[in-house]
């Protein structure tokens, strides 16, 4: 697969087959995907792969902190605390999108809830991949990990695997520090499902937009 179909193929998949993905699969797409690059080669990334019993624990427990009320925060502030223009109509958008796939209705909060809640199960895909850095890191490093961020993703997609990358795994970073036995000194910067897609399933056939590029370019001679 070339870089032109791995970047037009990849998506964001919500719901895997029940398919192991072995672990030398894993590593070739680290592998690839460590060939990021990054300023002054700092590297910044520390990846947890989370199956088995552990993704069960882990996902378990945000889960039902999730149901009982308690609402996470993250190590940082990811999203703007004012949403304006057309960032909050493009997220409306979006979650409608997905809602009105489903056939989600507005009033019928428990499904909006249940659907929500596997957010923090990986939705059920074999791998939970989680993305830690050190704290004494600054902005810039952010940059660096979004490349590597896509560099895993397209990685995967030339596999044959499909992935979801998620804020919504980083929402309660104490409780991944204290399950995987990470240090105060590493910040939770997001998670990531791995594994096959189950092409069957409604919530796969949708796709989002992208603004044509006279929206996002200008051209200086």
């Amino acid at each position: 697969m070339d870089v032109k179909n791995a970047l037009e193929n990849r998506k964001s998949v919500r719901a895997f087959l029940d398919k192991a993905v072995p672990t030398d699969l894993i590593n070739a797409v680290l592998e690839q995907a460590k060939n990021a690059p990054s300023g002054v080669n700092t590297q910044p990334w520390q990846v947890a792969v989370i199956t088995g019993e552990t993704k069960q624990k882990l996902g378990k427990k945000m889960e039902e902190t999730f149901r009982s009320g308690t609402k996470g925060e993250m190590d940082y502030q990811y999203y703007p605390l004012d949403w304006q223009g057309a960032y909050k109509e493009r997220r409306k958008a979006c979650g409608l999108l997905m809602y009105s796939t489903l056939e989600i209705s507005r009033e019928d909060r428990a499904r909006q809830t249940d659907q929500w809640a596997a957010n923090y199960r990986a939705f059920d895909a074999p791998v939970m991949l989680l993305f830690f850095m050190d704290k004494v890191m600054e902005t810039g490093s952010y940059l660096d990990y979004g490349m590597f961020l896509q560099s895993v993703m397209l990685s995967a997609t030339e596999h044959g695997l499909s992935t979801c990358p998620q804020a919504a795994l980083a929402e309660y970073p104490e409780i991944a520090r204290e399950v995987l036995d990470y240090g105060d000194d590493q910040m939770l910067i997001c998670g990531m499902a791995l594994g096959y897609e189950d092409t069957d399933h409604l919530i796969n056939s949708y796709r989002t937009e992208r603004e044509d590029l006279d929206k996002i370019v200008r051209y200086f001679d």
